[in-house]
């Protein structure tokens, strides 16, 4: 069962929590998440799974930032959410669908006891110019059903920016104890 508009505000600060939250931007059945000014851009020409690939960061400014067919630019939304008790999902909006703009090209799908921001992997069809603050997506929760253990995750969980992808945490790749880890993404080791 997915929760109605009514449904979530009822469970804001219990099972739902959105942060900041704007009553303008709940919907019958979801609430609409808004695009941050940041974007991030990885540098690698062939991305390898097993290490951390290097990215780039942008600002997206006022008047709006184009964004080209055949790159994944990853973004995030303004909004920190955190859900118990039940399942979160994005989905992008219809509007910016009908732009040719993907905003979660596969990980829509939340965890029970998900914290954080949402990481958007955006992709478009053709050019489309993009704005900060934009409702760029929605949120909306499903009831679960069965006993549960909610996510715990030392990649994800609790995060407070933009996430690249973190897989070669899995597969054995660059691990943290790895100098090249100390640094910032987006920047090399001299050596």
């Amino acid at each position: 069962m997915i929760l109605s508009g009514h449904e979530i505000e009822q469970q804001l600060g219990t099972n739902i929590i959105i942060e900041p939250f704007d009553p303008s931007n709940l919907n019958p059945n979801s609430y609409n998440l808004s695009l941050h000014d940041e974007l991030m851009v990885y540098e690698e020409v062939v991305l390898d799974m097993r290490k951390a690939n290097r990215v780039r960061r942008m600002t997206i400014p006022q008047e709006g930032f184009v964004l080209h067919p055949g790159q994944l630019y990853l973004g995030r939304t303004v909004e920190r959410t955190e859900t118990h008790n039940l399942v979160p999902m994005i989905e992008g909006r219809s509007s910016i669908g009908r732009l040719g703009l993907f905003v979660h090209v596969t990980a829509g799908f939340g965890d029970v006891g998900f914290c954080g921001y949402w990481t958007l992997e955006m992709f478009a069809v053709q050019p489309v110019r993009i704005y900060p603050g934009v409702a760029i997506c929605q949120i909306f929760y499903h009831d679960i059903r069965g006993s549960f253990t909610e996510y715990a995750s030392d990649k994800y969980q609790h995060n407070t920016d933009i996430q690249p992808s973190l897989l070669f945490k899995e597969l054995g790749g660059v691990s943290e104890n790895d100098p090249q880890m100390k640094l910032p993404f987006g920047i090399e080791h001299p050596y």
